[in-house]
Formats: structure tokens, C-alpha cells, sequence
């Protein structure tokens, strides 16, 4: 038996372009004897908790959620967590109870938001009902997106209209590193397939910068607010928001100005390494550069892209040459093609992405730039770690 009586609570979501509440999820609670509130989680997770008695508890807090929707904002949405494995039991054909309920409560079901949760169920299942719960007008979400690759199938299959980001990968990449890297991609994937993304587990200022910064379109998070039982204002958190957001776009701006001044740099740095090319002067007479410590190496292309020199590294206190990469074609990179795109005539500076150097694994920046009446590309790696 489940003791207490079923409630849902309520966590905003925020609307990163307005900072206003744009709807809600509803997490289960249980209110205990003495009042106090105690989250359905563990009974969820807890293996020895009978599957008829979930399944109950499951369609009661479904239940309560959609009976108090009406005193919400009517543009708000309603995020409600479906299990697969309640899916899998339906027979074919079987009326969806929970459309049933939808119905029952007067309930636009455009209003609702069905976010699939963990990562079992039958594909083949889970897509049939999908497609329903779409035909009456709900949109779907993928809950703890990048938990595991067999989400990747997923997002083919039931083609969401929404991706929530895994929290721990998504906290993790808040903090840097390599994870940083993958929940980026992440985003980029769900933006060209037409996903919104949301950020949940955003409990601090960098993880919300973090998050606009991965093109989040909706945060969710204490740093707003945890579930409660009572309504939000819808515009309770518009003034924080904007202050938040105004210190993302002022740290974005001191970024932007680095890189103006790195741009600045790299001008100075070129004319150094342009003059001592033309002047095919040896080795031995370039300078140093203590200047530019996030030099990492240069080296010239054809136009064409193919290396015409070694690579050249300041190491043990002299200037090396590294033959390894001569005659190597590099006009598959990114950046020399854009460097193509903008024509030698112009001699325009150009700067790649941060990437990792399939080399050396460290994360690197290219520019190049064209000279020698567009003869020749001189292209200097940057290590993005120094920066």
C-alpha cells in the first residue's frame, strides 16, 4: 500500500525571451499524516513497490494535475511524465486513459506537453502511441536527453517537438571539459531538427549561462523556483530573469571584446610571420614572439590547401621544424574553406571555431590569412586553453 494522499506540484519552466512562466511540470508528492510533503520518486525507482499500485498513484497525480489547470494562466502548458512502461501494457487499439482524462477535465490537450521518460518500452509501441497523442493536438517531449544512445533512435522514431536535457550531463557540461563539448553538439542536433530545448537542474548562474548559451528555450531549475503546490505569478520571475540575462550578454560582450583584442594580435603576429616568409629569410632570424604565449605553431598552404612548409614551434627555446604534414591537404578544415569563401583579394583575417587538435588533443583556434598576391595562406594554431 501507498500511504498519503496524491498531489501534484508545479515547477515553471521559464521562457529564456521573456522571463516570464510559459508552463509548468507536474511532479508527484505524497501528503503524509503530519502534513508534510514527500516526493513519489523513490516509490518510482524502488523495484519492490507493486506495478498496479504505481500505475494508481500514476493516474491520481495525472489526475489532480489536470483538475486544477484551469486556474493557470490559459496560454500556460502542462508537462506531464509518461512511463514506457505504462505503454507497454496498453492493448492495441486500447482508448488512451490518459487522453481520456485530458478530455475529461475540459482540457485543450494542445495544452499538454507528454514527456517520455526513461529509456525502456517498445519503440515500435511507444511510436503508435506517440502518433495519437499527437493526432489529438499534444506536443512530446524527451526527457533526459543524452543519458544514453539509444535516445538518439528515440528522437528518429517519435520526432519530439521538445528535448529536455539530461541534468546531470547538463550540470556536468556546465562546468567545462569534454562534456561541455557534447551537450553543445547535443543542442545544435535538436535546433536543426526543429527541437526546443529545455535546461532542467539549473541551480546556479554559470549553469543558466550555460544553458542560453546552448539556445535553451525554456530553464527550469531552483534557481527560480522547486515544485509547490500553489500557482506561480506568471510574471514572478521576470525581474530576476532580466538581471540574470543582463550579466550573460555582459559576460558575452568582455568575451567578444577578447576576442577583438586577440583579432588584433593575430594582425601584428601575421605581419611578423608574413614579412620573415617573403623575405625567405632562414630559421635562425625569427624572433622569439614572447608576446604571443598562445602560439602554438604555424605553417603555410597553397592555395589549394596543400602544407608547403613544416610546421614551425617555438620548443627547448628554439624555433623547430616539424616535417611530418608536408604535402598534406587540409581544404577539408572548416576554416580553410571559409578562408576560400572570403578571397585572397580581400586579406581578410579569418578565425576557426574552438576545436581539438587531432594531434596533440589540446583545444585550438585557426586563423589564416592570404598573402603573397594570394599565393600563399599563412595559417597559425592558437591554443584555446591559454585564452
Amino acid at each position: 500500500m501507498i500511504d498519503g494522499q496524491p498531489l501534484a506540484c508545479f515547477q515553471p519552466f521559464i521562457d529564456t525571451a521573456t522571463g516570464r512562466i510559459a508552463g509548468v511540470e507536474a511532479l508527484g508528492r505524497l501528503r503524509l499524516a503530519d502534513g508534510r510533503l514527500q516526493s513519489v520518486g523513490p516509490l518510482f525507482a524502488d523495484p519492490r513497490t507493486p506495478g498496479v499500485a504505481l500505475r494508481r498513484l500514476d493516474r491520481q497525480l495525472r489526475d489532480n494535475a489536470l483538475s486544477r489547470l484551469h486556474e493557470a494562466p490559459e496560454d500556460w502548458f502542462l508537462s506531464l511524465n509518461i512511463s514506457p512502461r505504462w505503454i507497454n501494457r496498453l492493448r492495441a487499439g486500447q482508448p488512451l486513459p490518459s487522453l481520456k482524462q485530458i478530455h475529461s477535465h475540459g482540457v485543450d490537450p494542445q495544452r499538454i506537453v507528454f514527456e517520455i521518460t526513461e529509456l525502456g518500452g517498445d519503440i515500435q509501441r511507444l511510436t503508435e502511441v506517440v502518433a495519437r497523442y499527437r493526432e489529438a493536438g499534444a506536443r512530446i517531449a524527451i526527457d533526459d536527453f543524452g543519458a544514453g544512445y539509444s535516445q538518439l533512435d528515440r528522437v528518429l522514431a517519435l520526432q519530439p517537438d521538445i528535448l529536455k536535457l539530461d541534468m546531470r550531463l547538463f550540470q556536468e557540461a556546465a562546468r567545462g571539459g569534454p562534456s561541455s563539448e557534447v551537450v553543445r553538439a547535443l543542442a545544435q542536433m535538436a535546433e536543426k531538427t526543429g527541437c526546443w530545448i529545455i535546461a532542467e537542474g539549473v541551480e546556479t548562474e554559470a549553469q543558466l549561462s550555460f544553458a542560453l548559451e546552448c539556445g535553451a528555450r525554456y530553464v527550469q531549475g531552483y534557481l527560480f523556483a522547486q515544485a509547490q503546490l500553489d500557482w506561480f505569478a506568471a510574471d514572478a520571475f521576470v525581474p530576476r530573469f532580466a538581471q540574470l540575462r543582463g550579466a550573460y550578454v555582459k559576460q558575452k560582450l568582455a568575451e567578444r571584446a577578447r576576442i577583438m583584442q586577440l583579432r588584433q594580435q593575430m594582425a601584428e603576429l601575421m605581419n611578423i610571420l608574413q614579412h620573415w616568409a617573403l623575405a625567405e629569410a632562414p630559421l635562425s632570424q625569427l624572433p622569439q614572439l614572447p608576446a604571443f604565449p598562445w602560439l602554438l605553431r604555424f605553417y603555410q598552404c597553397d592555395p589549394h590547401g596543400t602544407q608547403l612548409t613544416p610546421n614551425f614551434e617555438w620548443r627547448q627555446d628554439a624555433w623547430q621544424a616539424d616535417s611530418r604534414y608536408l604535402g598534406h591537404n587540409w581544404s577539408w578544415r572548416p576554416y580553410f574553406y571559409h578562408l576560400l569563401a572570403e578571397g585572397w583579394e580581400e586579406r581578410r583575417l579569418t578565425l576557426s571555431s574552438t576545436y581539438r587538435d587531432a594531434t596533440t588533443n589540446q583545444y585550438c583556434l585557426t586563423a589564416g590569412q592570404f598573402f603573397d598576391h594570394g599565393q600563399r595562406l599563412l595559417l597559425i594554431d592558437i591554443d584555446a586553453a591559454g585564452l
